[in-house]
């Protein structure tokens, strides 16, 4: 174990249930592992069904009887922007459990995810008393106007890959809409979203509005998206999963579902690009935060023109990415997340290999200890491989050939995912005319991975439904409601 991980203090493992870190019913707990030494971290109390019963009535009566739903916009935001204080001021503690619990960069974490959190939470409250409704023109004797009024109780199920991200993408604007949640951290990296629990007490968020059950998909994820008094469940993760999940909420009390799935996304670069620059974002479009990002543009397609200059440049920028201790600011390249996902990656080299795509570099797991794999590169990639049409969800990048706009525009979209794209041109003409082809939920021209809490995200097809970030984020946990009233007086009557 690194000495930064050995000597560090896990403060908050137990469930976080009306405002108080509490045992599981059943006193089962199960072990987080650090990925760059496979040596347990912690002993974390494990949520099963009973204990997600428990964190939705308190969710509940907080939403019926309590504070917050009922709290004026402005006071909502005023505990909100709190909230973002506290993640400042606790920013290392926060990068440090990334690292040690998900095997993610310190430098980046510290100074760049933290602080999307933290803003993402000012962003939202700064919508938390601007949240209206509209009057209407009716057609008879009849005025009326409508209310957006908070959905009520809310499940997050959150992913492994960033959790500080994804609990402020969820949370914040579940809290601006006013309403109360559940959330499951997922069980490799529940650290984090439980230390975010414990800013939420000091940032006066009242009990009961935000709950926290760790545990494993299949118990406590699955109680979440079944249950009854829930109004409404997020999850970001497979699209396998979120299928189940689906499935789950319209099996019980068809409660509205926002997914945000995988992908397999195209990166385009034509002819006239600007060769250094394309290779550059493709790199950090597969390689940051070791791959494991649902927005990767894992099919690059490159035109006839410049393949090989394009694969040489990138060969040399994949050789060069710096591996090593995920505490070294220097790191550009981690363990990867767990023991499961670096057993898939290891076997997706495998099929690429076996399938006939060339092995340009990389490809083997490094050291004895931690799931470190290294940057992997395949070119002569064919779109019926594997490796080109299933998300791996790791270092590996793909690189195929295309001759013209209209064959790359048929066989970028020729997949079940559709969550991001990315195009490199000069051409405005061929930059429009393949935004407005691509069936993806973003179109990212001259640039990649353009988040932004203003910027909403989600996917087509198989990648999800449902947007997150931007103001229409907030949709999903809002229902409106219309109020019509007759005027008597009137002298049309």
């Amino acid at each position: 174990m690194s000495s930064k991980a050995a000597t560090h203090e896990i403060k908050f493992t137990k469930l976080f249930i009306n405002g108080e870190f509490v045992d599981s019913i059943s006193g089962n707990t199960f072990e987080t592992i650090d990925p760059a030494t496979e040596e347990v971290l912690a002993t974390v109390a494990e949520g099963r069904a009973e204990d997600v019963d428990l964190a939705v009535k308190a969710a509940r009566e907080a939403f019926d009887n309590g504070p917050w739903p009922r709290l004026s916009g402005e006071a909502r935001r005023k505990i909100m922007l709190k909230f973002a204080d506290l993640i400042d001021e606790n920013a290392d503690e926060l990068a440090t459990l990334e690292v040690i619990d998900g095997g993610k960069l310190f430098g980046p974490v510290r100074y760049f995810e933290v602080g999307i959190s933290s803003e993402t939470f000012r962003y939202f409250a700064g919508a938390a008393d601007k949240i209206r409704g509209a009057t209407l023109k009716m057609s008879s004797n009849i005025q009326a106007y409508t209310l957006r009024e908070p959905i009520g109780v809310v499940g997050h199920i959150i992913p492994w890959n960033g959790p500080a991200y994804m609990f402020a993408t969820k949370v914040a604007p579940a809290l601006a809409a006013g309403c109360t949640m559940v959330i499951k951290p997922a069980e490799t990296t529940p650290l984090t979203v439980l230390f975010f629990a414990h800013l939420s007490k000091l940032a006066g968020v009242p009990d009961g509005v935000i709950n926290v059950v760790n545990g494993f998909g299949k118990t406590a994820g699955a109680a979440i998206s079944s249950h009854m008094d829930i109004d409404a469940v997020t999850f970001t993760g497979s699209t396998e999963v979120g299928r189940t999940v689906m499935h789950a909420a319209a099996a019980s009390n068809l409660k509205p579902v926002s997914l945000e799935l995988g992908g397999k996304s195209p990166f385009i670069v034509f002819d006239d690009a600007d060769v250094d620059k394309a290779a550059e974002l493709a790199l950090m479009g597969n390689l940051m935060n070791k791959g494991e990002m649902c927005v990767a543009g894992s099919r690059i397609f490159v035109q006839e023109g410049i393949y090989d200059v394009f694969v040489k440049k990138l060969e040399a920028m994949v050789k060069a990415w710096p591996m090593g201790d995920p505490f070294d600011l220097a790191t550009r390249h981690g363990p990867q997340n767990n023991k499961q996902q670096y057993e898939k990656i290891l076997s997706c080299i495998e099929h690429g290999k076996k399938e006939g795509a060339t092995l340009v570099t990389g490809g083997k797991p490094i050291g004895k200890k931690g799931y470190y794999i290294e940057p992997t590169l395949f070119t002569d990639v064919t779109d019926d491989m594997t490796i080109a049409k299933e998300e791996i969800f790791g270092p590996v990048i793909s690189v195929l050939k295309f001759k013209t706009i209209e064959e790359v525009i048929k066989r970028a979209n020729a997949t079940k995912y559709g969550l991001t794209s990315g195009v490199m041109t000069k051409n405005i003409d061929t930059a429009n005319t393949v935004s407005r082809s691509i069936r993806a939920g973003a179109v990212w021209v001259n640039c990649y991975i353009a988040l932004d809490r203003d910027a909403p995200h989600g996917g087509y097809k198989m990648s999800g439904f449902g947007r997150e970030q931007g103001l229409e984020a907030l949709e999903h946990y809002l229902q409106v409601k219309t109020v019509a009233t007759p005027i008597y007086d009137s002298p049309w009557l």
